[in-house]
């Protein structure tokens, strides 16, 4: 958590996303204690904000305030992560849709350019930095659409998926697997196939399901909930074989 602060910037929402990055990153573990007193030290700063910062993270289901017991970092509940990749589904496969017929060919090469750096990441081993650039080839697509409420509803959904999405790579999901499905999201873009951009991103969004069981049964310790939906069962993808997609950005449109 060690990132300097903005002093002249309002100071709880800086905490919030240094707090959330490093819960996502699983830096501060499911079910770790969090000190109001020690982060202010850290960061010197007084505890209000702190405070604040808790409370918003709080909110977003990421930490637990115990009243005279303390905060901790919440576990991670199966209902709750797949719920959010409910949310995310109903907006990004809409999203996807759109832009097969929004994006620019800045807008293409942007998103080409982004899975190149996942292949980098996922060569280096470096699976944060692989999260990264998955979580910028998500933003591209809504910026493409010019959708800044739908892109701020689905952060609040990443909250949730976020740390699953870490604990999976790169045994439960395979990097490769995602990978392929984003060359099949920007493969539909490139041919304007908008039905084919939303099925492409519904396939992709529904892996997680086939990984949650798997990744609750390696990391007890971090689950209080290893329970799907009952609704999702008829989601979970059946299989993992993808095929690779050559993409011809010069010939687009």
């Amino acid at each position: 958590m060690q990132a300097p602060l903005r002093m002249t910037d309002p100071i709880a929402p800086q905490l919030v996303a240094l707090l959330r990055k490093s819960i996502a990153e699983l830096r501060l573990a499911p079910g770790s204690a969090l000190s109001e007193k020690e982060i202010a030290a850290q960061y010197g700063v007084s505890r209000q904000p702190v405070r604040e910062a808790f409370i918003k993270l709080s909110e977003a289901g990421l930490v637990e305030i115990r009243p005279s017991r303390g905060t901790y970092v919440m576990k991670i509940s199966v209902r709750e992560v797949a719920n959010a990749r409910f949310v995310r589904e109903a907006i990004e496969v809409d999203i996807a849709r759109h832009a097969a017929s929004l994006a620019t060919t800045d807008n293409l090469h942007a998103l080409s350019d982004l899975i190149a750096r996942q292949k980098a990441a996922s060569v280096a081993g470096d699976f944060a930095r692989f999260n990264t650039f998955d979580e910028a080839f998500h933003r591209e697509l809504a910026e493409i659409v010019q959708n800044d409420f739908a892109m701020r509803v689905v952060d609040s959904a990443r909250f949730q998926t976020d740390r699953v999405r870490l604990l999976s790579l790169p045994d439960a999901s395979p990097i490769d697997v995602l990978i392929r499905q984003h060359e099949a999201i920007l493969a539909c873009l490139v041919a304007r196939d908008g039905d084919g951009a939303a099925r492409a991103m519904s396939k992709h969004l529904r892996e997680i399901l086939r990984a949650l069981p798997s990744i609750a049964a390696a990391h007890p310790d971090f689950f209080d909930s290893t329970t799907l939906p009952e609704y999702s069962g008829s989601l979970v993808p059946r299989s993992q074989t993808d095929t690779p997609v050559a993409l011809r950005l010069t010939e687009t449109p």
